[in-house]
């Protein structure tokens, strides 16, 4: 045997010995290695490279969004308010349309894909102002007043088409019963720059969107929602005016009547709800506002504006 080949193994376990413990254990510890960095000139791309203008961009008009439009969170808006359908009918005097619960930019593709299945021949499309026209009528989405939210209309000579309105419903209900699509809806706690804010010596609610629309939304949800006789209820409104007169009892005049002596009906004072006029008005540039005109002041006032903004949202 060759002597030279009698020390192959010990060589190679010196050198797997030697191998596996460099530094401070069998690895190389590289928890100090940040100590011996160096800085390096920033990498510089070519001329023309990196820029992502026109990579995606973004229509203009009533269907774009910014970040402002982004919904944040309202404190208890999700508590309040119990979950919603993906699409729902709203309707003023012979005027319809549908309120779906996704941004404009997402309900376009649906609107596109819908006139599509119909076998509807477009005459004329406008992405950034989201319009379809067809022979059969014009159909449309804009931004509702609640972040996001949008309005989807279906009119021909001028009028609101129910029949196509109602195969719209039907479509949005099965994109709602999606999984991407039940994504989309946002609109429980979502907010779109509302904001009660102090007005001379009361309170008022800000909305971004005309008073017409803000006024059909209120009258929508006052219908729906306030109806409890104990709390509140609407009992009038006023569309020349823009008013509603409602019934509200603050929270914290509830429960007075509650406890021991309460049982007694002698001893019993439940509190009534106040009566308070409710007013849109008109402040110009797409906005408007809503405040009480008469019938509570200070915190009882803000406290139902503030109801008001949690409907609208």
């Amino acid at each position: 045997m060759n002597p030279a080949l009698k020390w192959t193994p010990l060589v190679m376990a010196l050198a797997l010995a030697a191998a596996g413990c460099a530094r401070d254990g069998y690895y190389h510890d590289r928890n100090l290695d940040y100590g011996e960095a160096e800085i390096v000139e920033p990498l510089r791309l070519p001329g023309g490279a990196g820029g992502d203008a026109g990579v995606m961009p973004v229509p203009q008009g009533r269907i774009a969004a910014s970040m402002e439009d982004a919904p944040r969170p309202v404190a208890g808006g999700a508590l309040d308010r119990g979950p919603e359908a993906f699409v729902e009918s709203r309707q003023r005097g012979e005027e319809r349309w549908l309120l779906v619960a996704a941004a404009p930019t997402a309900v376009w593709p649906m609107l596109e894909t819908f006139v599509e299945r119909q076998g509807l021949t477009v005459t004329a499309r406008d992405a950034g102002q989201g319009t379809l026209e067809t022979p059969q009528g014009r159909l449309s989405v804009r931004r509702a007043l609640s972040g996001g939210a949008s309005e989807v209309r279906c009119e021909a000579a001028g009028r609101s088409h129910v029949a196509c309105l109602n195969a719209l419903s039907g479509y949005f209900e099965q994109q709602g019963q999606s999984a991407s699509a039940a994504a989309l809806a946002r609109r429980a706690g979502a907010a779109s720059g509302l904001v009660v804010e102090p007005l001379g010596d009361g309170w008022a609610l800000r909305v971004p969107a005309d008073a017409e629309r803000v006024w059909n939304e209120l009258d929508y949800q006052l219908a729906s929602d306030f109806d409890d006789a104990d709390f509140q209820r609407l009992l009038e409104r006023d569309a020349t005016a823009r008013e509603f007169r409602v019934a509200y009892l603050p929270q914290r005049l509830r429960g007075q009547g509650e406890g021991m002596l309460a049982t007694l009906a002698i001893w019993r004072d439940d509190p009534e709800p106040r009566a308070a006029r409710l007013r849109v008005e008109a402040e110009g540039g797409g906005q408007s506002r809503v405040r009480v005109a008469e019938g509570l002041e200070g915190a009882d006032q803000r406290e139902l504006l503030e109801r008001l903004a949690r409907l609208l949202r």
